[in-house]
């Protein structure tokens, strides 16, 4: 299908990009056979935040600032490229061996955002949806920093948000509700998820005032963290480089086959879409000439 097609073309050149930033997935090369597309991306198997919050129900304020501060880094240099995330949730934030984050999966990313520009089109997880988007109102990287608050509030008390019987309902409390903060949250963590909150999203926090000079991010040495020279305040256990132990059984046990391709259908696509598709990242360039 034709969205199918783009967004995998769209994966790989998003991809592409992100071994320039220490908090995006690398991507080492990408290849293609008459019947498939290839992507050889790094193993990174300390696990997804949803499996480590289901096993400790929500992250301390130490634990839960430090991946934070990660995934800001994350999206601001995707934003800095033109680029909207718009797939952000617990599930796409994944640790490496040390326990540093690494979002994943770009293949709902927007390119050539850059300025002003904006774009219309539904897309996200439910939970994680902006309301102007709800409200089919054109949007920009205000929705990920919306999903942001999200994705954070959820770390800090462990349950969404927002809430709903069914998808209507959800998006109705997405578009009016007042998220409950407990009364043991920090001032700061409150007035930040405030202030991503906010459903215009000119006066949102990310679009309006700089997030890494919020009070809940005062004890962050952003330069260092930037370096990977903050220490994770959790390392992942691995009993060996392929230990997979980090990861729910259902996807452990399923067995790895390529997809089943339908000559009919590769036939009806124009392969000349994936002509620029093969690709090596330039890092990998660099190690061979040592």
């Amino acid at each position: 299908m034709d969205d199918d097609v783009e967004c995998t073309l769209v994966e790989r050149r998003v991809l592409s990009l992100a071994w320039e930033n220490p908090f995006l997935t690398h991507l080492y090369c990408t290849f293609q056979t008459k019947e498939n597309l290839f992507f050889v991306m790094e193993y990174l198997n300390g696990g997804d935040l949803m499996f480590h919050i289901q096993t400790c129900h929500k992250f301390d304020l130490h634990r839960a600032t430090f991946y934070a501060a990660e995934i800001v880094c994350g999206l601001q240099f995707l934003h800095s490229k033109g680029i909207i995330y718009r797939w952000g949730h617990l599930d796409n934030v994944l640790l490496d061996s040390d326990g540093h984050i690494k979002i994943a999966d770009f293949g709902m990313c927007k390119e050539n955002m850059q300025d002003d520009l904006q774009t219309s089109t539904f897309c996200g997880t439910p939970d994680y949806i902006a309301p102007e988007i709800l409200l089919g109102q054109k949007y920009n990287s205000s929705v990920d920093w919306w999903s942001f608050g999200v994705l954070l509030y959820e770390m800090l008390i462990g349950q969404s948000p927002f809430h709903g019987r069914d998808e209507e309902e959800l998006f109705q409390s997405i578009r009016t509700d007042s998220p409950v903060y407990p009364s043991w949250l920090t001032k700061m963590a409150k007035d930040i998820l405030v202030k991503l909150f906010v459903r215009e999203p000119e006066e949102r926090l990310g679009v309006k005032g700089s997030i890494r000079q919020h009070g809940f991010f005062s004890s962050m040495d952003w330069s260092a963290l930037e370096q990977r020279q903050v220490a994770p305040p959790f390392r992942p256990t691995l009993t060996s480089p392929s230990d997979c132990s980090n990861f729910d059984k259902e996807f452990i046990n399923e067995k790895p086959k390529l997809s089943c391709a339908d000559r009919t259908l590769i036939n009806s696509v124009d392969q000349t879409m994936f002509r620029n598709f093969s690709f090596v990242n330039p890092g990998m360039t660099r190690i061979a000439a040592r």
